[in-house]
């Protein structure tokens, strides 16, 4: 693992921290797909004992994120652009109910959200890229007045998070159109238009799926595993 992972401050309880540490990192694509993790290595560098690392190990191997690797340590678990696509089929319902319902109550993205987003796409965070992306799409499952869309939308996006960090990491282009489609669904939800809203997410949703799965396709054809 040749990469540096924060330490963490003395608490009776690590397993939380070192939980959202390793998935923040295998989400932004520090920890690229193929990673060897080791318990001591993450122990050592976190400076905390063996076991909340063993623990959140096990988490993230039953979340789908890590799985065993050949002699000892766990992998991080390699992109699939098929699953990829299957989750972009899910988003994509959830998205449009969504900017429906918000629309109904025309309801304001903060304006804030737009301007910060545009400021990440230019900059070279891909963790800030990320989080303001969820941000803007989080704001409106919150607007649709359903709570069980939200808790939903969560499964698939924490996902989806992993595969935008390696492709962020690699790509530079068209992250600014993807803030105009953006801002264009959030006027016509502004506007109560939920027919313009819909057809505007199922664009916005189609496209990025299409861009990812092939800047996907070209980074799992460039990338080697990191062992």
């Amino acid at each position: 693992m040749a990469v540096t992972l924060p330490k963490i401050q003395s608490r009776p309880d690590f397993v939380d921290e070192v939980y959202q540490m390793l998935l923040d990192a295998i989400s932004d694509g520090t920890l690229a797909p193929g990673t060897r993790l080791t318990q001591e290595e993450i122990a050592e560098q976190m400076q905390v004992s063996r076991s909340p690392v063993i623990q959140a190990l096990r988490i993230l191997k039953k979340d789908g994120f890590v799985q065993d690797a050949p002699g000892r340590g766990v992998l991080v678990t390699p992109l699939d652009g098929t699953l990829v696509g299957h989750l972009y089929e899910i988003r994509g319902s959830l998205d449009a109910l969504a900017a429906r319902l918000a629309a109904e109550r025309k309801f304001q993205v903060d304006p804030d959200i737009i301007v910060r987003g545009r400021k990440s796409a230019r900059g070279k965070d891909v963790k800030a890229m990320i989080d303001v992306d969820m941000e803007f799409h989080q704001a409106i499952y919150r607007a649709a007045g359903n709570p069980l869309l939200e808790q939903s939308a969560q499964i698939y996006w924490v996902h989806l998070r992993r595969v935008m960090g390696a492709v962020l990491q690699s790509s530079m282009q068209q992250r600014e159109a993807i803030w105009d489609e953006h801002e264009a669904i959030a006027q016509a939800i502004a506007a109560g238009d939920s027919v313009s809203a819909v057809e505007l997410t199922d664009l916005h949703t189609h496209r990025a799926r299409a861009n990812l799965v092939s800047r996907l396709d070209e980074y799992l054809g460039e990338a080697s595993p990191v062992v």
